[in-house]
């Protein structure tokens, strides 16, 4: 690789990471009040920490669900990131824009399923047990 063609090394600091604090919650704050499908995700989020505390589910479960319920959340961000791009560098419809979004859209959907199935391996144990199942 030719070091010639590498950026200038970037400073480091408190600053710097104070900075990147700030425009990950500005991104954050972003996707709940413009996307429709990271709001319901983290509603759906905080419904399933409430659950996991309810049902005092175990350390693995708590991996496991904050793990899938992690990654679906960020997997939207990314999906919203390549959204953004996209119709920054393509305004006007194209097939290529449409299969860029719609393969991230995929992807995004694909872990909700993932994580959806995690949940219900996770709490219809739990739930079944409520209502008298054992």
């Amino acid at each position: 690789m030719n070091l010639d063609l590498q950026e200038p090394k970037k400073k480091m600091g408190i600053k710097r990471f104070l900075n990147s604090i700030k425009y990950s919650l500005y991104g954050l704050g972003y996707a709940v009040k413009n996307e429709q499908s990271f709001t319901l995700l983290a509603i759906s989020f905080f419904i399933t920490l409430g659950m996991g505390f309810f049902f005092q589910i175990t350390l693995t479960e708590w991996i496991y669900v904050l793990f899938a319920t992690g990654l679906v959340l960020g997997i939207e961000l990314i999906n919203t990131a390549i959204e953004a791009i996209v119709d920054k560098i393509s305004p006007e419809q194209n097939k290529f824009a449409k299969i860029a979004k719609d393969t991230g859209s995929a992807a995004a959907f694909l872990f909700t399923i993932m994580s959806l199935i995690i949940g219900l391996i996770v709490f219809i144990p739990y739930v079944i047990d409520m209502i008298g199942g054992k």
